[in-house]
């Protein structure tokens, strides 16, 4: 018997429908409010930006649950009006076998990590909001 073959565009439809519930999820969530999922995230809405090449990469800001919040509420209205990477995201919670249950990370992907002056852009823009202890991390 052949099975029935069904549109690609209804799997393609379906992962739209469930990132869009996502975002919108994560438009209003802060760290310290959830544990059920791990990372929240945001995503690039103003400006133009490269799409993301197989050598993307991100700068992670190591944060305590303290400081969490406020931190990502500028890194979030940043990527959101354009002026970072082109997505975001922190943890809400320690990684499994973490040393430090107060640590949370937050992460802010790049397009190409080739593109040192792009890394470097966010990196100060970064730097001039208050982020500390900055590595950046290519993609493998």
């Amino acid at each position: 018997m052949a099975k029935e073959k069904l549109p690609s565009d209804l799997n393609l439809n379906l992962i739209e429908m469930v990132q869009s519930a996502r975002m919108r999820h994560d438009a209003e969530a802060r760290p310290s409010d959830l544990a059920a999922v791990y990372w929240i995230e945001a995503k690039r809405k103003d400006g133009d930006y490269a799409a993301p090449t197989a050598n993307a990469g991100e700068w992670r800001v190591p944060l305590t649950a303290e400081t969490a919040d406020a931190a990502w509420e500028r890194v979030k209205a940043m990527t959101v009006e354009g002026k970072l990477g082109y997505k975001s995201k922190i943890s809400t919670r320690p990684a499994a076998g973490q040393a430090e249950p107060d640590q949370r990370l937050l992460c802010v992907r790049t397009y190409d990590a080739d593109d040192r002056e792009d890394v470097e852009r966010v990196k100060k823009a970064l730097l001039a909001i208050g982020m500390a202890g900055l590595q950046y991390v290519a993609d493998e």
